[in-house]
């Protein structure tokens, strides 16, 4: 099959889950497919599927994920402040590395906003169905929300990274307590516990909560490069040797690379 003939079928058969979308037309456009894929995948909720569409949607989304580009973390220089440090920017959903962290929401299924831009639907759309799939046998089993400054691991199926972690950050109201900057510092440990039990040796952390969560990003970097530094002096026998702060927008950026040096 080609990569049209892939996406028709994908978007044909969810399509066909709900009778609401009878009227929907395929659009004759890449763009207008490609789109309409996402979004579709983004309301679908966790229900079984065959193994047919998963195959074809893995065959589709592999050939997607080669075509936007990959990183690898091998390739990026690490910091002046610590050897096991590195500041990357880019697109966290096309970093080879063994886990990126996702800045999850309670629910821990993923954005079911179509076509929003988080880190959290971006990384389901890229990763697949199976990851919300994945995530709700997770919360079936635990049978209540994810708390605040926790982590949960799952595979990361089409993505180029091993695992996902799954994170929920604190969310700012008004201005940041003292509570409210420990569960930051929770969430960049619990991963690290989490990567550090599979035996993983490298991580990607995102700019938790400071998205929709509105963390001051200048304090959030701050919180997050001295929490990784102190747990990676703490536990020098763990499997992780490397740790790559991943920012998206220019002004992160800037504030990371102040506070590594780099």
């Amino acid at each position: 099959m080609t990569q049209k003939e892939r996406r028709e079928y994908l978007i044909t058969e969810l399509l066909k889950e709900k009778s609401d979308y009878a009227d929907v037309a395929i659009p004759a456009d890449e763009r207008g497919q490609r789109d309409l894929l996402r979004a579709l995948m983004n309301l679908r909720e966790p229900l079984p599927i065959s193994d047919e569409f998963l195959k074809i949607q893995d065959e589709y989304l592999q050939q997607v994920n080669k075509e936007r580009g990959i990183t690898d973390i091998a390739d990026l220089r690490a910091t002046k402040l610590n050897p096991k440090l590195s500041l990357w920017q880019g697109d966290i959903t096309t970093l080879k590395v063994d886990a990126i962290v996702n800045a999850a929401n309670s629910a821990l299924l993923g954005c079911f906003s179509p076509l929003h831009t988080c880190i959290d639907n971006c990384i389901h759309t890229f990763s697949g169905i199976q990851l919300r799939l994945s995530c709700n046998e997770l919360m079936q089993k635990q049978g209540h929300e994810e708390g605040t400054g926790l982590c949960k691991i799952t595979p990361a199926f089409n993505l180029p990274s091993r695992y996902v972690l799954h994170t929920v950050g604190p969310i700012i109201y008004t201005s940041v307590s003292h509570r409210e900057k420990l569960l930051l510092a929770s969430c960049y440990k619990s991963c690290l516990a989490a990567a550090a039990e599979k035996r993983l040796e490298s991580v990607a952390f995102c700019c938790i909560s400071t998205g929709v969560f509105r963390f001051p990003s200048d304090l959030a970097a701050q919180i997050a490069v001295e929490t990784v530094e102190k747990w990676l002096a703490e536990n020098p026998a763990s499997s992780v040797r490397k740790v790559v702060f991943n920012v998206f927008g220019d002004r992160d950026f800037q504030i990371y690379s102040e506070i590594l040096d780099s």
